[in-house]
């Protein structure tokens, strides 16, 4: 991180924080990720740094804010503008797991934070991420059984709950197996399989 930090407006030294967590979460436990670690990856002193974050609690909600902004903002992207709502979905899929593979630290912390007993704001946020995910897939998965693309017969809320635990475990595989770009080779086979369960067969 370069020393032009120190000199940089306050909303840009804040997203400049949020980033140096990020990266440090790919490579390090988040848990073990200290205000003292996060101040010597950015090259400032912690004193500077709680000028902009009152706490670790607060950064750590900064992040999750960041990352649902984010990630929710890429699979709307993905979908727009797509007429068939299978394809929509499979563009959000790829699109997360890309997203992924770019910052393999985020499902560090969102694991890190449900698994906290506590309820906390960061865990809060990471709860209304996956909330307002799986309405986007609710209208998505009804649009496709109204247009006869997806089984008349099909679970929306099954086949919602599938698809984010689907991701959750290519993940967790690649996570296991110490290799992100792992997620990138085995993403399309594994979306193939769950098109096959949930698409029409009229």
């Amino acid at each position: 991180m370069n020393t032009h930090v120190k000199h940089l407006p306050a909303e840009e030294r804040r997203a400049v924080t949020i980033e140096a967590v990020v990266e440090l979460a790919g490579s390090q436990n988040p848990s073990e990720i200290t205000t003292s670690a996060i101040a010597k990856h950015m090259n400032l002193t912690q004193g500077a740094l709680f000028r902009h974050f009152p706490s670790k609690d607060a950064i750590w909600q900064a992040v999750m804010e960041w990352v649902a902004e984010r990630l929710l903002a890429r699979i709307d992207c993905a979908a727009q503008g797509i007429d068939s709502p299978l394809a929509g979905m499979q563009a959000m899929f790829m699109s997360h797991i890309e997203f992924v593979a770019e910052h393999p630290g985020v499902p560090r912390m969102m694991f890190g934070e449900l698994q906290r007993a506590e309820q906390t704001a960061p865990k809060r946020i990471v709860q209304s991420l996956i909330q307002r995910y799986a309405e986007r897939l609710h209208r998505l998965i009804e649009a496709g059984k109204a247009c006869g693309e997806l089984s008349s017969v099909l679970d929306t809320e099954a086949a919602a709950t599938l698809f984010i635990g689907t991701i959750q475990g290519l993940v967790m595989q690649s996570l296991l197996a110490g290799n992100v770009e792992r997620i990138r080779h085995d993403a399309p086979r594994v979306f193939a399989i769950y098109q096959r369960g949930i698409r029409s067969t009229q």
